[in-house]
């Protein structure tokens, strides 16, 4: 099998697409009418299976890598909403924020490797 999407529910189109397109910075990819658009990724896209009763409560969302997760935090603590601070994961540091859907979004950086 291979992944084509991450299929992400939203309350409202015109403002999801403005927070994925103006505050996460992604590039529109496609779209079909008004209930459908796609945004682009990188092509080296893995599902991460969790065993851990916190990551449970969260639900499934879409992993993002971040230069610097702490930077991320620091920049966007006033307009997100986050869900979970930054900690420390064995490869650096993680963070969950909501979209404005109420769908997690979680990030990552890699300083620890």
């Amino acid at each position: 099998m291979k992944l084509v999407f991450h299929s992400q529910p939203v309350k409202e189109m015109k403002k999801a697409v403005s927070f994925y397109r103006d505050v996460l910075g992604m590039e529109e990819a496609w779209r079909e009418g008004d209930h459908t658009v796609a945004f682009k990724t990188n092509a080296d896209t893995q599902i991460l299976l969790e065993d851990d009763a916190e990551e449970h409560t969260y639900g499934p969302g879409s992993v993002f890598l971040v230069e610097s997760v702490d930077e991320f935090f620091q920049e966007n603590r006033a307009s997100l909403i986050f869900i979970k601070e930054p900690c420390d994961i064995p490869p650096g540091r993680y963070a969950i924020f909501n979209d404005d859907s109420g769908n997690p979004i979680r990030i990552i950086d890699m300083s620890n490797r």
